[in-house]
């Protein structure tokens, strides 16, 4: 059976630290990815090779504090947490599922103060929950920037309460000005904080009605005072560049082309990196033809004026929900002897592009291929699409044969058949029309499916090495087309189901891994090696005899880095909107080989497991670390529907 860690191979050339490295002086953890670069890093090294074993939970504390619950008797107890929070000298900040700001102990997890809601919001109003908030001071004025609703709000970091100077009592409201036409403004990112500017995105809904719809710009708001600065349009307005990468005038009333992923950031530079998302709507294009910009973009913005310095489009005319779905990744590298600042963005459909994080040039070439043609009345897709000659695809790209499971003779052969009810093809094959007839299809099977290759778990970087850290899953998705009801829409073909296509016997479909982690040495563009994260389906009654290796789970885990280590969780469920529900609790079919409630450190230089503990429900959040009075935390979000989302944090044994 074929031994899924690859052959180890030597370090590569060290490198100068990554931008902002620096702010997490030794201890902390001031930014949602550990700095602005999203590198997700820690030079820490209390916890080893030779003593993680000894790692045990030393606490946990519940989503939401203990003082909100008894306010609120009636408040449904959240399942989800998928937050990280920032520490700052002994303090961690983070938003609750209701999206209200907590401080707490870093060494204790208790309660330090808790934010209290604005006069017409009640403490137990669902907002939608963030994934973490920002930090700024400046002399003695430090505050945390967190987005509540359809508020940026700025709070005193000693006290919780609202700064007052900052917008109308501490808040500005980020609906204003969006449009046209006017939707209530929501996001579940985090503020970016570049020099004394704050810089928010938004998400919006994949799969709109009608053609018009608001657009997702970008803007920039002063620290201080809460005055908006710039607003960058994502969809480019009268009289500026890119408007005639929309045919027929339709950037008039096109929308979307959002930031709902997060953010990265240059101090000494000034720049923001912004990774865009799909205009109006996600699969069906026939009312936008042309190439789009900037959907699908990798765009850098000067953060004091929102002026544009670069972009580059990952994808053109966007149907297969491929969003630049995680942070971009800013390195400092020495490729062919030169030293080269980076910006390296990972991607759904399971490339890294890379970046001079300067110029926007490419670091290696990226060649514009020929793809598939559509076949959906009024659709024209763009004759190439972008394909970066380095690194390698860090998992399986489109569908052929080839990449079924072959278990056993008889799985396969049914593999064969589902396959065969699907229009099926290489990367970017575009959707299809669902249809119910003899000779009709399903729709097409699009592998890497719209959670990708990689997702908003994003990735880790080592500034030590160069090397790229990237979790990614194999799970299929039907991308089929459906004829609009011309009474409830003007879109000529909506998106079908979007099903997850099940394999046989409630298996996956396709070979694994399922879930893995590619490790990648960016100076020269290669992969390192490559392991499952994950036991997967190999103890399904059809395989138990087998005695399989680790087959992987298509869980959306994010990974942590210390000097040594690399910590990652299975995840919330590769299905749907982050995993409210235990993989367990769901159809097989939906998720194949499930995923179980582990976090996992691995030997970072080989791949090899090196210890793991079951903590009673999936991981969540992205993890984080740092240095307290001493001792080394590591803290991570979890949830499940039989245990309550929580933190948990680890640490070694006090008397080691």
């Amino acid at each position: 059976m074929r031994n899924w860690l690859s052959t180890l191979v030597l370090l590569g050339a060290c490198t100068a630290p990554s931008p902002e490295s620096e702010l997490t002086r030794d201890t902390d953890w001031r930014h949602y990815g550990a700095n602005l670069a999203s590198s997700k890093y820690a030079p820490l090294d209390q916890i080893h090779r030779g003593n993680v074993t000894d790692l045990q939970i030393v606490w946990r504390r519940p989503a939401i504090d203990a003082s909100i619950v008894a306010a609120n008797p009636d408040l449904q107890t959240p399942t989800r947490l998928r937050s990280t929070p920032l520490k700052v000298e002994g303090i961690l900040y983070n938003p609750n599922p209701l999206g209200l700001v907590e401080a707490f102990d870093a060494g204790s997890g208790d309660t330090v103060w808790v934010q209290k809601p604005f006069a017409e919001a009640s403490a137990g109003r669902r907002a939608f929950g963030t994934r973490g908030v920002a930090f700024w001071e400046s002399a003695d004025d430090r505050r945390i920037l967190n987005v509540r609703g359809e508020y940026l709000v700025a709070l005193d970091a000693a006290t919780g309460s609202p700064v007052e100077g900052f917008g109308e009592s501490g808040r500005v409201n980020l609906s204003a000005g969006l449009g046209p036409p006017r939707l209530s403004y929501r996001w579940t990112g985090v503020p970016l904080v570049v020099g004394d500017v704050v810089i928010v995105g938004s998400s919006m809904s994949d799969d709109p009605p009608v053609q018009r719809q608001p657009r997702g710009d970008v803007r920039g708001y002063d620290v201080r005072s809460g005055e908006l600065l710039w607003t960058f349009h994502v969809v480019p307005q009268e009289g500026e560049p890119g408007t005639e990468t929309w045919e027929d005038d339709s950037w008039r009333y096109s929308g979307h082309t959002n930031a709902w992923a997060l953010l990265s950031g240059d101090e000494d530079l000034g720049f923001a990196y912004l990774p865009l998302a799909s205009p109006t709507s996600d699969m069906y294009g026939g009312h936008r033809l042309g190439d789009n910009l900037y959907g699908q973009s990798l765009v850098c913005l000067e953060a004091e004026t929102g002026r544009l310095v670069w972009h580059y489009q990952l994808v053109h005319h966007g149907l297969w929900d491929y969003d630049l779905p995680a942070a971009p990744i800013l390195a400092d590298l020495e490729v062919d002897g030169e030293a080269r600042k980076v910006v390296a963005q990972i991607t759904k459909q399971a490339f890294v592009y890379v970046f001079d994080r300067v110029t926007g040039e490419p670091l290696w070439p990226i060649e514009e291929r020929p793809v598939p043609s559509s076949t959906v009345p009024g659709e024209r897709t763009a004759a190439t699409q972008p394909f970066p000659t380095k690194p390698p695809p860090f998992d399986r790209q489109g569908v052929t044969v080839d990449d079924l499971i072959d278990f056993t003779p008889e799985l396969r052969a049914e593999a064969i058949e589902i396959s065969r009810r699907y229009l099926t093809g290489p990367l970017f094959t575009p959707p299809s029309i669902r249809g119910d007839g003899p000779g009709d299809t399903l729709g097409t099977l699009q592998l890497p499916g719209s959670q990708g290759g990689a997702d908003i778990q994003g990735a880790a970087l080592d500034p030590e090495t160069g090397w790229l850290y990237v979790p990614s899953i194999t799970v299929p998705f039907a991308a089929d087309l459906v004829l609009g009801d011309p009474a409830r829409t003007d879109l000529l073909y909506r998106r079908g189901t979007r099903e997850w296509v099940p394999g046989p016997n409630g298996l996956p479909l396709f070979k694994p891994p399922y879930g893995r982690i590619t490790a990648i040495d960016l100076n020269r563009g290669e992969h390192v090696w490559m392991v499952p994260n994950g036991d997967g389906p190999r103890d399904h009654p059809a395989l138990a005899a087998l005695e399989l290796p680790p087959l992987g789970s298509p869980g959306r885990a994010a990974p942590l880095l210390t000097k040594t280590l690399l910590f990652i969780g299975e995840g919330s469920s590769g299905r749907g909107g982050g995993g409210n529900r235990r993989p367990e609790a769901m159809p097989a079919s939906q998720v194949p080989g499930g995923g179980e409630d582990l976090l996992r450190a691995f030997d970072k230089v080989t791949g090899e497991e090196l210890w793991r503990i079951d903590l009673g429900a999936r991981t969540m959040g992205a993890p984080m670390t740092y240095l307290h009075e001493g001792r080394q935390f590591l803290v991570v979000a979890t949830g499940g529907t039989d245990r309550g989302a929580e933190f948990v944090a680890l640490s070694l044994p006090e008397d080691l």
